[in-house]
């Protein structure tokens, strides 16, 4: 069992505490990680302000440079951050590869928007009395942002907001979930040898209450990037004020299967959208709306998919399902599932079966409320109005999909659809890294995706001046 200490000031330091990560599917201590209190997350902001004017006065070319040999090394570690993440997390290991490839991505698209970063020219000429004057809009970086983060993607989802962050000129301070410390410390080591300045990137895991709430409305901070529940981001926004935001909360992902779909790749994709890291996905299906003349048939396809999935350790080759983040997420699910008159099959620690419901109804919390475990409920509709009706009944919108050959079906369920993402002949649960990532409604505020985080992580700026 390896021991890691808090990153500030790219050096590791001790804590306030010690906590032990273990292993979610059978208990086994994995790493000793500490834990920051007041004064090291003070020391954090500190060493992070401090690092600012270097990470500013780095021309865009050092940046995206930096950048790219963080993903070479990423990509040299691949499998120890493969075995990091399935350990951590639970995630089973070739899901882990899959995360490192990923996050490897969100490191190179990032290192391309360095370069990218520009303003523009305005057209003071435009307006009578702008004659004679010519004005620039550039791009500055904000200064300090804070990233908070989940245990379920926990290296990918952090490089989407440290990543973009540098990339802009900004130092970071990275609060990674408590339950998955070990690749945020491990990144941060890997950064520094990369040549990131020190504190311009500085860790320091520890509970919510004790080290992201100091994070939230300090005044170094310029902007706190979260990715977590709805409740916390709506708490944390209420305390933020002026504070820049963005927040990347729960959903409720919504699938329409028509009529005329292809029914057994529809069933073939759902399945893997739903228990892929045990439900445990932002975006992963959790509700499917079926056509009635092909209901019966979809549910006994999504079943016998459902049903080849081998479960197993998170390090175990074969595994494409293992456990859930601890055994009081197992209790909620299978909690929620006995409400809705079904019942979880568990084994080991944190571990459920995949679980296929139908005809609940929507009230229910497995279809109204975000489930986030291995758990997906199909029920039937009459009309694409009211299936459209039904997936917009939904607090969340992140996003949600169609299944049709009907090219006018398609594009009049994508146009009506209230969610950030839309999707046709795919599930949900598709993202690639490049893209505009981000929900309305409780499912948040603001983009991810390199591209579109930088334009929220840093400032316009206008200078004007008078040539006549």
């Amino acid at each position: 069992m390896n021991s890691y200490g808090l990153w500030i000031q790219g050096a590791e330091t001790a804590g306030e505490s010690v906590r032990t990560v273990h292993v979610p599917f059978d208990g086994a201590p994995f790493a000793a990680v500490a834990e920051a209190g007041p004064a090291q997350t003070q020391a954090a902001i500190d060493a992070a302000t401090a690092a600012a004017p270097t990470m500013r006065d780095l021309s865009r070319a050092q940046r995206s440079a930096i950048l790219r040999q963080a993903r070479q090394l990423l990509l040299d570690a691949k499998e120890e951050f493969a075995v990091i993440i399935a350990s951590e997390s639970g995630k089973p290991l070739r899901e882990a590869r899959l995360e490192v490839d990923r996050g490897a991505a969100t490191l190179l698209f990032s290192a391309e928007e360095a370069n990218r970063l520009a303003g523009e020219e305005v057209p003071m000429d435009a307006a009578a009395h702008g004659a004679g004057k010519m004005a620039l809009v550039i791009r500055e970086p904000l200064g300090v942002i804070a990233a908070i983060t989940p245990f379920n993607f926990p290296l990918n989802l952090s490089l989407h907001k440290i990543g973009p962050a540098l990339a802009g000129g900004n130092a970071v301070v990275h609060k990674p979930a408590s339950a998955t410390p070990v690749s945020a410390l491990r990144l941060a080591r890997l950064f520094a040898e990369a040549g990131l300045p020190p504190g311009a990137l500085n860790v320091i895991p520890g509970p919510g209450g004790r080290v992201g709430d100091l994070l939230v409305g300090h005044p170094a901070i310029a902007m706190v990037t979260f990715t977590g529940s709805a409740d916390v981001g709506l708490a944390l926004r209420a305390k933020a004020g002026l504070q820049r935001m963005t927040l990347e909360l729960g959903s409720n992902s919504a699938v329409i299967v028509a009529a005329d779909a292809d029914l057994e790749d529809a069933a073939r994709r759902c399945a893997a959208g739903a228990f892929a890291n045990s439900g445990q996905v932002c975006i992963s299906v959790q509700r499917i709306l079926v056509a009635e003349p092909i209901a019966a048939a979809f549910e006994d396809a999504l079943r016998d998919a459902a049903a080849q999935l081998p479960i197993g350790h998170p390090l175990d080759e074969s595994t494409a399902v293992s456990s859930l983040i601890s055994p009081a997420e197992a209790d909620r699910v299978a909690a929620w599932v006995a409400e809705a008159g079904g019942a979880a099959v568990r084994s080991g620690r944190a571990t459920i079966a995949p679980i296929v419901l139908r005809g609940v109804p929507d009230t229910a919390r497995v279809f109204a409320d975000e489930v986030f475990g291995p758990v997906v409920s199909a029920n039937s509709f009459r009309t694409l109005d009211e299936a459209i009706n039904r997936v917009n009944a939904s607090v969340y919108g992140l996003q949600a999909s169609i299944f049709t050959k009907d090219l006018a079906t398609a594009f009049r369920a994508a146009r009506r659809v209230h969610v950030g993402g839309f999707l046709i002949n795919d599930v949900p649960q598709f993202r690639a890294d490049q893209m505009p990532y981000g929900g309305v409604k409780r499912s948040g505020t603001g983009r991810e995706g390199p591209r579109y985080a930088l334009e929220e992580m840093t400032e316009r700026k206008l200078i004007c001046w008078n040539v006549s």
